[in-house]
């Protein structure tokens, strides 16, 4: 089976998002907020075209202010539904409006959509899953995979053999600190 790895690391758009960001931890709200417009974007087009509009994205969503994003109104809806430089979705437009106002309600109790993230871990893909299709808007099970790849949360961004692996391996992303617990765990049972 093809991994992202086989092709991304000297691809010309997508060599710097594979051996710079995908599966490196993220605890920058904005960073996240990116991330989350992206996947819920990518859904049913590919990672490549979003590469390619993601600086038209930046500059379309205030740069992924969560605070500024939350607060659009019909006016920036309308300028978000004509930019031909985003993907042009109305469901996906909405929910990312709607999801910085979620993220908003969690960063007063959790400090940051960082925070919020992070009190969850660890969860198994399917309850991470559960848990956005509660929380946000347009958050399938891919979308969520993907979100939680990208961020450090969920293994499998990168193959063990590629020398990206080894880069994140030293950051102790949260999916592998939680993996190393619990074997610890579970041989102090033994």
């Amino acid at each position: 089976m093809s991994s992202y790895c086989d092709f991304a690391a000297d691809h010309p758009i997508h060599a710097y998002y594979h051996n710079h960001e995908y599966g490196f931890p993220v605890s920058d709200d904005a960073v996240l907020f990116e991330r989350l417009i992206l996947e819920i974007n990518q859904a049913g087009l590919s990672w490549e075209l979003m590469l390619k509009k993601r600086d038209n994205f930046r500059a379309a969503y205030d740069g992924f202010d969560i605070a500024k994003v939350a607060a659009y109104g019909e006016k920036e809806r309308t300028r978000l539904l004509n930019d031909a430089g985003i993907i042009r979705n109305r469901l996906k437009v909405d929910a990312a409006i709607e999801n910085a106002k979620r993220i908003l309600v969690l960063a007063v109790e959790h400090g940051s959509f960082a925070g919020w993230i992070a009190a969850q871990h660890p969860l198994p893909k399917e309850d991470w899953v559960k848990l956005f299709r509660k929380t946000f808007k347009f958050t399938g099970g891919e979308i969520v995979g993907e979100f939680l790849m990208s961020i450090g949360y969920l293994p499998g961004a990168h193959r063990e053999d590629c020398p990206v692996y080894g880069e994140i391996a030293r950051l102790n992303p949260p999916w592998m600190a939680a993996a190393k617990k619990a074997r610890k765990a579970k041989k102090a049972k033994k």
